[in-house]
């Protein structure tokens, strides 16, 4: 009888969750007798992985933040462990959540289970020695993300660059026919906001994004939410008469004039739609201070990175500020001229990402390293 191939996978927050259950998918579509389980949430879930870790209760942001979890993070880091040594899988799958699963990574290693990292943590952020413990400990990379095998040639490490899985979501969306009428929007001009989808996120992003709707009447601005928060943590903006679409985000883009949207996945989803931005980010003042002592790239955005030059303007911490919202905001909507060089921009990291299949690619580059 033919063994089947066990996999783990691990992914700790919403973008990851639908890229690893996108890749679980295209692994299937190979070999419909592979085995899954490991840590993720609903996409995951419903990919066909069997999940020991919900993620939802481990994730944090900033680094304080993630002082103050540690013992949480602990927690489930020991929980992962002990599941994967108890699973023995074939291959052990690492999506994005570079400090978690860098740790998982070195574990693994250890125990001698091949280590595949699909979106590999952003070393070349900050830190970039840490490339010499991704070189260790894993066995394969597969970046999604146009610049990185260069950088990592650095390291002697031989990385393959298969695609951006956004693409490939994207041209699977069909938008929906009565999107107005079934959120019951006006037709007015539509701001889209994307606060984020973790907690700490929304908390420091949407106050200051709703201050913009007294100062835009002729505008309505709609919000980007996500079911796996609280709906009470967007009650304050819902009082002061803003929309909250759920799970509809691509839905939103493709109606909107404008977005703010913090930095993240979000900013390159928002390009990808040819929606003019704005981006933004804000974290608790250590935290800055700190990353801001770390970090050694120019732009926090992936539409600038990608690009390798400003598309987009970055309104981080200090600069996240009603008034340049405003400032920016409303050059985006009367400046034909600065609308069409960022759009511009836009062409060029579509140029940049080229056209294949992420999911399929790495899944072929995986499956063949299991034979």
């Amino acid at each position: 009888m033919v063994k089947k191939n066990k996999i783990y996978i691990i992914s700790g927050e919403r973008s990851g969750d639908l890229h690893a259950s996108n890749l679980v998918l295209s692994l299937k579509s190979l070999d419909s007798s592979l085995q899954f389980r490991g840590m993720g949430s609903s996409y995951s879930k419903e990919a066909g992985v069997d999940l020991a870790v919900d993620y939802s209760e481990v994730a944090l942001m900033g680094f304080l933040e993630v002082v103050l979890g540690f013992r949480k993070v602990l927690k489930y880091l020991n929980l992962v462990k002990n599941d994967l040594t108890a699973f023995k899988p074939d291959a052990l799958i690492l999506v994005d959540y570079g400090g978690f699963n860098m740790k998982i990574a070195a574990f693994a290693k250890e125990k001698g289970i091949p280590v595949h990292y699909y979106i590999p943590p952003k070393v070349w952020a900050w830190n970039q020695k840490r490339a010499l413990k991704l070189k260790a400990n894993t066995d394969h990379i597969y970046s999604i993300l146009p610049f990185e095998p260069d950088f990592f040639k650095k390291f002697d490490m031989e990385v393959a660059y298969v695609g951006n899985p956004l693409l490939d979501e994207i041209r699977k969306f069909k938008p929906h026919d009565f999107f107005f009428q079934k959120n019951e929007l006006s037709y007015a001009p539509i701001i889209a906001l994307l606060p984020g989808s973790r907690k700490q996120e929304l908390q420091e992003m949407l106050s200051r994004m709703v201050e913009l709707v007294s100062v835009f009447p002729n505008a309505q601005f709609v919000i980007a939410g996500v079911d796996s928060l609280d709906e009470k943590l967007y009650q304050p903006a819902i009082n002061a008469g803003l929309k909250v679409v759920y799970n509809q985000t691509y839905d939103l883009l493709s109606h909107a004039t404008a977005a703010v949207v913090t930095s993240g996945t979000a900013t390159l989803e928002t390009a990808l739609f040819r929606v003019p931005q704005i981006v933004v980010y804000q974290t608790s003042a250590i935290s800055y201070a700190i990353g801001k002592k770390l970090i050694r790239v120019p732009y926090i955005s992936l539409v600038n990175l990608i690009a390798e030059k400003q598309v987009v303007k970055e309104l981080i911490q200090q600069d996240f500020s009603i008034s340049n919202l405003e400032k920016e905001l409303r050059t985006i909507l009367t400046n034909p001229v600065y609308k069409g060089e960022m759009l511009q921009g836009y062409d060029l990291v579509l140029e940049k990402l080229g056209e294949s299949s992420a999911s399929d690619t790495a899944a072929h580059l995986i499956f063949e390293s299991l034979s």
